[in-house]
């Protein structure tokens, strides 16, 4: 799975964030002022407790969530601004979410093909010669004409990987990819993720998964109540955590 070369170079800032903050009826705060940089290359993993704005701040990458205020820059673009055409931001973006979003009257390789066809032009043939070799890539080759109903949880989670990829996007973006499976398909999920991770796919994961969480991220944030807490390496943050916050949460996780 080779990622996609832009004007971003490996290790230069892809996405900025500047003191996000996102309120609900202007009592319920989200996001309280979150600031992070994410660079060209680097898989970025976020955990923390369940309402801590974790998958807030995913979502606002991309503007699925409407920041109430503050700044998000995408390769240099202030993606905020009104002037920001959101439809070729977000073909840069790749998304994956806990449930799968397949369309379910479609087969695998229809769903894998319609977006590159009417987004980026492809031909028939280009669109299913792409989609057969990253299906081949994460074992699913053989089910390019079945249904998603006919599927596992874990392949369906693995088309919905494949299907972003489809659009050949700069950044990858996984809200919980593994939280609605059975606990034996989650392995295969973290598998494909794995293998992008290391063809240098940015990624910027929100996660329950520790392990993957240690083994995968160059670095992680931890948050809490709306901000950022801490973060920093996965020794760092799982050994050797400086905030009490931190600290709590990586006992009571290791504990489970």
């Amino acid at each position: 799975m080779s990622t996609v070369e832009n004007r971003t170079q490996k290790g230069e800032v892809i996405i900025k964030v500047t003191d996000l903050k996102k309120s609900y009826k202007e009592t319920i705060h989200a996001l309280r002022g979150v600031s992070l940089e994410v660079k060209k290359g680097e898989v970025v993993v976020i955990i923390g407790p369940s309402g801590s704005g974790k998958s807030t701040i995913l979502r606002s990458l991309n503007l699925l969530e409407i920041p109430t205020s503050g700044k998000i820059y995408f390769e240099g673009e202030d993606i905020t601004s009104h002037k920001a055409d959101l439809n070729r931001i977000r073909q840069k973006m790749g998304m994956v979410f806990q449930q799968f979003n397949l369309f379910p009257h479609m087969t695998v390789l229809k769903n894998m093909t319609i977006a590159p066809r009417k987004l980026l032009k492809l031909t028939k043939e280009e669109a299913e010669t792409k989609a057969i070799k990253l299906l081949e890539k994460v074992g699913l080759a053989d089910r390019a004409d079945a249904y998603p109903s006919q599927l596992s949880g874990g392949q369906k989670q693995r088309v919905a990987i494949v299907r972003a990829l489809c659009m050949e996007p700069d950044v990858m973006l996984f809200d919980e990819p593994t939280s609605a499976l059975d606990p034996e398909m989650v392995g295969e999920v973290l598998e494909v993720m794995k293998r992008l991770a290391k063809d240098g796919m940015t990624m910027v994961v929100v996660t329950h998964e520790m392990g993957f969480a240690r083994e995968v991220a160059d670095r992680i944030i931890f948050m809490s109540d709306g901000l950022i807490v801490e973060e920093g390496s996965p020794e760092e943050i799982f050994d050797r955590p400086k905030n009490d916050r931190t600290r709590e949460f990586c006992r009571r996780v290791s504990s489970q």
